[in-house]
């Protein structure tokens, strides 16, 4: 038996996970340390072979092994190690109880496998493990010693249940659910599937399932319990369906992170639809189309003197030659007044555009906030042909003097009608 194989390459269609395994074995007898750590700098995961009817090669994994694989390492998660016991026909029993505690100690050990190559038990089993732990690593998502999600793979799970939930009521539905199942592993989720993960959770986690929905403690638990199950693959499917990668986001030094168009398209969506007042900023009103409106509410700083003459130019540009209501309020009531202002006082404006006079707001004070302004506003939209009229100056005077023309037409019409009665006597 050669003490060492030759490098063997296995092609991607006899795998499993259709990717292309590249083996290269070490052999102490026939190369360096350096030779050695050259190869482990290369290499995506390294199988720690060791002898199951000898414990002393079981120790050489703690105390050589290891620290040459990953003791001096400084280049992000350690390298993944899969420990082989070998020459398994050998030995009655297993290995196992002797192994367990170096598999504590070390979270980057992934699995171990005993094996026989005169029996070839376990050989296809091992390079599953060793493929699996290169795709699907553990590290950057679980930490062993806590027993916990690592806080990037939290966060980017919490990304993601945020995305997946349409609503944004802090909770995923079972149609939602079915929707992040199907964009992540192409098909929905049985109805007793979907019950069968609530009760799960249900079990283990409280305030995880919520009107029946899965809540993010929910979530984030189920993606905890397949890492401590073995199933990796399903987390990183789940990421990597959104994006992330084995370093979950990787910035490339000297680069640096921007939302593009479609990003800022979807905050501002965001933002919109929870919007719920829908205000106009002093800059959005930049053509007659932003200020079309049923009625425009004008509120300046009443404890400003300053803040009320951008409010007039509003006026003046958008609405003083239309047909739309408007009403100035003046906000802070509860402060007092401002100095001077430059040009004429708000309660003169008003006047002079025969406008209604200013209405004081405020929200602070013990009392809640007066509801008349909204009313004022309300009415003034639902009938904006009575505010005009009703404050038009000319309908006062138009109105008597039709009175008066009025009484004048009645006092002619009973006069004729008296004479006609007198002289048909």
């Amino acid at each position: 038996v050669p003490p060492r194989a030759e490098e063997i390459t296995i092609p991607a269609d006899v795998t499993p996970e259709k990717v292309p395994t590249h083996i290269v074995d070490y052999s102490e007898a026939e190369q360096t340390d350096e030779e050695l750590r050259e190869e482990i700098h290369k290499a995506n995961v390294v199988c720690v072979v060791y002898d199951v009817s000898e414990e002393a090669t079981i120790e050489k994994i703690r105390t050589k092994w290891i620290p040459l694989v990953n003791g001096g390492t400084t280049r992000g998660p350690r390298v993944p190690i899969i420990l082989v016991g070998n020459k398994s026909d050998l030995r009655s029993g297993s290995s196992m109880e002797a192994v367990l505690p170096i598999m504590s100690q070390f979270p980057e050990i992934e699995t171990c496998v005993e094996c026989s190559a005169k029996n070839l038990r376990n050989i296809s089993e091992l390079f599953y493990y060793a493929q699996k732990a290169v795709l699907h690593p553990t590290a950057p998502l679980y930490d062993p010693e806590a027993k916990q999600l690592r806080p990037a793979c939290a966060q980017a799970l919490t990304r993601i249940f945020r995305l997946s939930d349409q609503d944004l009521d802090q909770a995923l539905s079972d149609e939602e659910l079915n929707a992040f199942q199907k964009s992540c592993f192409g098909h929905p989720l049985a109805p007793q599937a979907l019950e069968d993960v609530k009760t799960v959770v249900c079990r283990n986690v409280a305030g995880g399932v919520w009107e029946d929905r899965l809540t993010l403690d929910g979530f984030l638990f189920l993606n905890t319990l397949f890492i401590q199950r073995g199933r990796h693959e399903t987390t990183w499917t789940i990421l990597r369906s959104f994006g992330y990668s084995d370093t979950l986001l990787h910035v490339p030094p000297g680069c640096s992170t921007e939302l593009n168009h479609l990003g800022y398209q979807f905050v501002q969506r965001v933002f919109e639809k929870h919007d719920q007042l829908c205000e106009v900023g002093t800059d959005d009103l930049a053509t007659s189309l932003d200020a079309a409106c049923d009625v425009a509410c004008l509120m300046f700083d009443g404890s400003d003197p300053k803040s009320f003459a951008h409010c007039a130019s509003v006026y003046k540009h958008h609405y003083m030659d239309g047909q739309t209501p408007c009403l100035f309020v003046s906000s802070k009531a509860d402060l007092p007044e401002g100095g001077v202002p430059v040009g004429p006082s708000p309660a003169e404006f008003c006047r002079k555009h025969r406008l209604p006079a200013p209405v004081p707001f405020s929200c602070a004070g013990p009392a809640e906030p007066s509801t008349a302004v909204f009313t004022q506003l309300a009415t003034m939209a639902t009938f904006p042909h009575l505010v005009h009229a009703e404050l038009h100056p000319s309908s006062f005077w138009l109105r008597g003097l039709l009175g008066v023309l009025g009484a004048a037409m009645a006092a002619v019409l009973s006069f004729s009608l008296y004479r006609v009665l007198v002289k048909s006597q």
